[in-house]
């Protein structure tokens, strides 16, 4: 992983053992990133997401989207 990917998950993400059995959730929060994954899953909208989730901003949400768009992206074009 690169480092502009490490500071960016840094400040997007957090892992505590002790908080959700070390679950990966957006920082600040205790919503799991997995949340987000299965409610896109479920053919939910962004919108549905944040109503259900407030705790995590629009901006939490897009940049993991985009995080995971870009390294989706990498891996496949190499």
């Amino acid at each position: 992983m690169s480092k502009d990917i490490e500071s960016r998950l840094a400040k997007l993400i957090w892992v505590d053992p002790e908080r959700l059995s070390g679950e990966p959730c957006f920082l600040g929060t205790r919503v799991p990133v997995q949340a987000l994954i299965d409610h896109l899953e479920g053919n939910s909208t962004l919108d549905d997401f944040l109503e259900g989730f407030p705790s995590v901003t629009r901006a939490q949400a897009v940049e993991f989207i985009e995080l995971a768009k870009d390294n989706l992206l990498a891996c496949v074009s190499s």
